[in-house]
């Protein structure tokens, strides 16, 4: 009797076993190892399926042909698979199957990580303006869960705005950071950081600002002494100045410092454009001025110079004009009588004064000139 006891309780310890099994994470692209063991098993099969409920392994025969899964111990307390190269296709609930009767069943969930795209920055594409307001855009793409994106100005952190949204089963991130720019700006690196559960370190991305030289200060060209342009941008960013399109450097008189171009003493030699680079990742920003130099000698002559030329001018155009009109007078008064006068005595006439009083003399004999008609 106490055997028969005995025997009926060995039955049901082994009747009331369960496989055990534990929830996987793996990102994606990686290998997922599925694991299902019993601690008592009279040599009843285990079953590995997948989330659609098809058989994977029963025992160590491979039910599924997929050559991405592959058996990695297969035993009487064990049964432990692979997959390989997983895909968010592959994430779901999975049912290890113990063969009693009745038959008892663990799930296990496979979590299948996303993994986020590098960041890229947008909304700075070329040299900023002291006072322009920029809106910088960070955005990552393929992430699953969502991924979350910090701002950084240099090494603080600052706060952007964050949008989410869905593209299947990952996520699309976006934030954004609004500034205006100022002289503090320029040469300061934002960076775009990511961080997500897949990623063993964060990747990010970071822009420099470049702030546009504004215009060189102009001077009062009367000082001859000493004249410094300055380029209106702060920053660390290098200077390259140039004079008519030929690089300038420290030449006596000449100090080329920085931002600054500084001529100990000018000259007419001086004249010419002057032109002042800033660059970094973004291209080239520059700013120019004319310079011209006056002679101090001359700026109390030019004056006196322009008004004695005005009045020689001036004489001259008055005295054409009046020989202009006697002229004109004199050739209408004679005009008509050398295109009339045709009397006989004109010819010898020495002027046409007396060549007019002949004419009028022979106009008196004429009266005396009779016709007969036979």
């Amino acid at each position: 009797m106490k055997r028969h006891v005995l025997y009926f309780l060995c039955v049901a310890g082994i009747s009331g076993q369960h496989p055990l099994v534990q929830n996987v994470t793996v990102t994606e692209g990686g290998t997922a190892n599925m694991t299902c063991r019993v601690e008592y098993n009279d040599n009843t099969s285990l079953q590995w399926s997948n989330p659609a409920q098809q058989t994977l392994f029963f025992g160590d025969k491979k039910a599924l042909r997929d050559n991405r899964i592959e058996l990695i111990r297969a035993s009487w307390s064990e049964l432990t698979i692979s997959i390989h190269d997983v895909t968010l296709s592959d994430e779901g609930m999975y049912t290890c199957s113990l063969f009693t009767m009745p038959v008892k069943t663990a799930k296990a969930y496979l979590t299948v990580l996303g993994v986020p795209e590098k960041p890229e920055i947008e909304g700075l594409m070329k040299p900023a303006l002291e006072g322009d307001h920029i809106t910088l855009t960070c955005m990552t793409h393929g992430s699953k869960p969502a991924a979350d994106l910090r701002w950084f100005r240099n090494e603080k952190e600052v706060k952007g705005a964050k949008e989410v949204n869905a593209s299947g089963k990952t996520f699309t991130v976006r934030s954004s950071l609004q500034l205006r720019v100022d002289r503090n700006d320029d040469g300061v690196a934002y960076t775009c950081r990511v961080d997500h559960e897949a990623l063993s370190q964060s990747p990010q991305q970071t822009t420099e600002v470049l702030e546009r030289p504004g215009r060189i200060p102009s001077f009062d060209p009367h000082n001859f002494v000493c004249v410094c342009l300055r380029c209106s941008s702060g920053g660390d960013h290098p200077v390259m100045w140039t004079k008519d399109g030929v690089e300038l450097s420290d030449l006596g008189r000449v100090i080329v410092e920085g931002r600054e171009l500084t001529f100990t003493s000018l000259n007419k030699t001086d004249n010419g454009t002057y032109r002042c680079e800033a660059s970094n990742h973004l291209g080239t920003s520059s700013a120019e001025y004319v310079l011209y130099v006056y002679d101090p000698n001359a700026l109390g002559h030019h004056g006196t110079d322009h008004a004695l030329i005005g009045g020689v001018v001036a004489v001259v155009v008055f005295v054409t004009l009046c020989l202009i009109i006697v002229l004109g007078r004199y050739l209408a008064r004679h005009k008509g009588t050398y295109l009339t006068n045709e009397a006989k005595g004109a010819d010898d006439a020495p002027d046409a004064d007396t060549a007019i009083i002949n004419a009028e003399g022979n106009h008196a004999h004429a009266e005396e000139k009779k016709e007969y008609f036979i």
